[in-house]
């Protein structure tokens, strides 16, 4: 019983910090992700999906390497700044990002993604 409810709380606790991360994280840029992607925009599909594989690794390492509720709290939170801090860099080292994303520059979107995702995979093997 005890196994079950821990997977739940994971659950339900890893889907809302996943909800929060989308917040803060387009708040934070200076276009509106879900806008563009209504609108058909890969780039911005691409940027924003791989800021969240990114965050979630962290999350599923997290959970993996520590049992423990709390811990894996504070790892959400450095997992959240740390995909916020690498799309920050990121942004000041190529000035017209935004608007390549706004234009739909698909590879400027997936550079972004990919870049978030990288970060997000060795952010996650820092936990082990």
């Amino acid at each position: 019983m005890m196994q079950a409810y821990s997977y739940v709380l994971f659950l339900l606790t890893g889907l809302v910090l996943l909800a929060l991360f989308s917040a803060v994280y387009t708040k934070v840029t200076p276009f509106q992700e879900m806008d563009l992607i209504r609108q058909g925009n890969t780039a911005a599909a691409a940027s924003l999906a791989g800021a969240w594989i990114g965050f979630c690794l962290t999350l599923a390492s997290g959970i993996w390497h520590h049992s423990s509720y709390l811990p894996f709290l504070a790892w959400a939170g450095g997992a959240m700044a740390v995909q916020i801090v690498t799309y920050i860099v990121i942004a000041r080292t190529l000035p017209k990002m935004q608007q390549a994303i706004e234009a739909n520059n698909v590879a400027m979107g997936l550079l972004m993604g990919s870049m978030s995702l990288a970060v997000g995979i060795i952010n996650a093997a820092c936990l082990s």
